[in-house]
């Protein structure tokens, strides 16, 4: 019997049907294989995974195929996205055992959990160097059945250096500005000068390391900028980039970030929005801002949910087939422009018969842009909408919200767009109160129900987009749910090792336990929440001793890899740079207080952490202590360390550096 069918995850409701005898991870099937001592398979994807669609339809839905998985195995399907604590334990086993990774993955485990084989994707037969699906089925069932000690042995070692990974101890060379230049010339030496992006094909966007490189410039280094623009330049030049809708495609299969796999993933939206935006603050080039408000559009237009949150994705596929929304012929142009507005649609963005992706086109600007290019924009876009669309997962996962939240936070205040404002309102509200139980932020939520608690980039990147509202609103509320979230994380701390857990210790207990340093899509926890603790205790005055851990954790990994670490670049970035608090005291409507905070915020300040009150209270924080009105009027405080220079009353005066 498959027991998928109640499930909130989409990606699981997909497998609903198939023959396989599926379980959701759980007690019921472990306690099956430890009682029938069988082997587990786990299964591990995302809705909006082409190669997971492939996999199903050739295996889980072939009877033979099922069957055969149904008599040897307790077969376990899991949504990464809903149990991302399983989906990396499993992943570095993978890992370890092929030297690479992927989805689907598929994983082969003792009645105990222990991992003893696995990969990614398998075909139906053998094919590509690879070997059919059956027969490794065939062949795993066996080694456990007739090399039981071997597997037994095997599998109790790779668990016990998973486990022993997350439990490396801390640097003790010192945090100092040689891990950020040499960060710099580690990304330089991966960079593509010419095409953007670190290393080959496939590329993926780099939008935490990109807003390293961005403060990097602000510091005055002579190469961070170069890399950020020709990554940014060639990221947005179409192909990846969804030139008419907006928003990003996953990544790109190419070098040259033309052919992308088709999901739209809300996390990286978010992510690079934000990205986009702080990079027309640096350089003042609207193309940067006309990308980000272009993604945040699509954000609001097609991911919104009815409840104030964000889906999680958009498919790949399109009734089966991959990319079938996007790509575009000649016929189609003619089909939904006139006759001259076809040919030059043609010429500007790259349509031709031979086409770029099986057949079709990918649309990418090339040349001066025609005449009438955003009446021939939108009639495509008009054309686009009335074909098929891709599936919408509309699983809310809350650390992405909190990734769209920060986004739309600063692009509210930053482009004094209200409709940006009232959207990062509604999102925190739907984080704050449909996403939380009593008070306790869940992982997801889908059709008026939650998953299990959340984990540590759940509460991080929630407190991160919260602490942004504050800054766009100066309402007190959000930077004392901030506040709440960012303490609740103390529950993930390891007292032994340092830095944090990415899931709950006192919760499920899992075969290994693991801690997330590297952007591997996202932010990793660990650095989202020292980076936003580190924001936090520039208000508040608290101490910052957790937040060197997570540091000291991070530096052996920095020169090998540096553009996979970017947030806690980010974070040890902001550490190493001298304080600067901004407190603004007056009503926040005045008009003088509103031009001082213009003034202030304005530009790019990535060292800046800013604090709003009206002089009746310091709302707890130390950055308001003793700081009023000069003479009746709004002033601004300008302080480091919470020393402060004389206040200023007159917007000409303020200079944030």
């Amino acid at each position: 019997m498959n027991r998928l069918g109640e499930e909130t995850s989409p990606y699981l409701l997909q497998h609903a049907e198939n023959p396989v005898e599926w379980y959701p991870w759980g007690e019921e099937a472990l306690e099956r294989a430890r009682s029938e001592d069988r082997p587990i398979l786990l299964s591990i994807g995302y809705s909006a995974c082409h190669w997971c669609h492939v996999m199903a339809h050739e295996s889980f839905e072939h009877a033979e195929i099922a069957a055969l998985m149904n008599r040897l195995f307790v077969n376990i399907k899991v949504d990464r996205e809903e149990r991302p604590d399983l989906d990396a334990i499993y992943m570095n086993a993978v890992v370890s055992l092929t030297g690479r990774g992927g989805w689907p993955m598929t994983v082969f485990l003792t009645p105990s959990g222990e991992p003893f084989y696995g990969g990614t994707y398998y075909p139906p037969e053998p094919r590509m160097g690879m070997p059919g699906f059956p027969q490794v089925l065939d062949a795993v069932a066996e080694a456990y059945r007739e090399q039981r000690t071997e597997v037994t042995v095997a599998a109790g070692r790779l668990t016990a250096a998973l486990d022993a990974s997350s439990l490396q101890p801390a640097s003790q060379d010192p945090l100092d500005e040689g891990l950020l230049t040499g960060a710099v010339a580690a990304m330089r030496r991966m960079h593509d000068p010419e095409l953007g992006g670190f290393g080959p094909a496939p590329k993926f966007p780099p939008a935490c390391a990109l807003e390293f490189l961005l403060r990097m410039h602000h510091r005055g280094d002579p190469w961070s900028l170069h890399m950020a623009r020709t990554t940014l330049d060639a990221m947005a030049a179409g192909g990846m980039c969804d030139v008419l809708g907006g928003g990003f495609h996953r990544y790109s299969v190419d070098a040259v970030w033309l052919v992308p796999h088709f999901e739209k993933m809300l996390y990286d939206n978010a992510l690079l929005a934000r990205t986009y935006l702080q990079a027309w603050a640096v350089t003042g080039e609207p193309r940067y801002r006309d990308v980000a408000t272009d993604t945040l559009d699509y954000l609001l237009r097609e991911m919104r949910l009815p409840e104030g949150g964000f889906a999680s994705a958009q498919d790949a596929d399109t009734n089966g087939v991959e990319g079938l929304t996007y790509v575009w012929t000649p016929q189609a142009l003619a089909g939904a422009l006139p006759a001259e507005d076809a040919v030059a649609a043609a010429a500007y963005y790259g349509v031709t018969e031979a086409g770029n992706f099986e057949g079709a086109s990918i649309l990418r600007p090339q040349g001066d842009p025609p005449p009438r290019l955003s009446e021939i924009r939108a009639a495509l876009l008009e054309a686009r909408d009335r074909r098929p669309q891709p599936a919408r997962d509309d699983k809310a996962v809350a650390a992405w919200n909190g990734l769209a939240l920060a986004a739309l936070a600063e692009a509210g205040w930053r482009l004094r767009r209200d409709d940006y404002l009232d959207a990062a309102r509604g999102c925190a509200r739907f984080l704050l109160e449909t996403m939380s139980v009593e008070g306790a932020l869940m992982r997801s939520y889908r059709d008026s129900r939650t998953s299990g608690p959340g984990f540590l980039d759940d509460l991080a990147s929630t407190a991160h987009g919260l602490l942004e509202l504050y800054t766009a609103t100066g309402e007190a509320r959000w930077l004392a749910e901030a506040r709440r979230l960012a303490g609740a994380a103390a529950r993930f701390h390891d007292a032994e090792d340092g830095g944090f857990f990415y899931a709950d210790p006192a919760g499920e207990r899992l075969v290994a336990r693991h801690k997330d340093l590297d952007d591997n899509p996202t932010p990793s926890g660990q650095s989202m929440l020292a980076f936003t603790l580190l924001r936090l205790a520039r208000l508040t005055g608290e101490d910052e001793g957790t937040v060197v851990e997570v540091l000291r954790l991070g530096i052996p990994y920095l020169s090998r890899s540096a553009h996979g670490f970017g947030q806690l670049l980010c974070a040890l970035e902001l550490y190493l740079t001298p304080p600067l608090e901004v407190a603004l005291v007056g009503a926040w409507d005045d008009p003088s207080t509103a031009a001082l905070r213009d003034r202030a915020r304005d530009g790019f300040h990535p060292s800046a952490v800013y604090a709003f009150g009206d002089g009746s209270d310091d709302q707890g924080l130390a950055l308001l202590e003793g700081k009023g009105l000069v003479e009746g009027a709004p002033a601004l405080y300008l302080c480091e360390r919470f020393a402060c220079r004389a206040p200023v009353t007159a917007p000409e005066l303020v200079e944030v550096p």
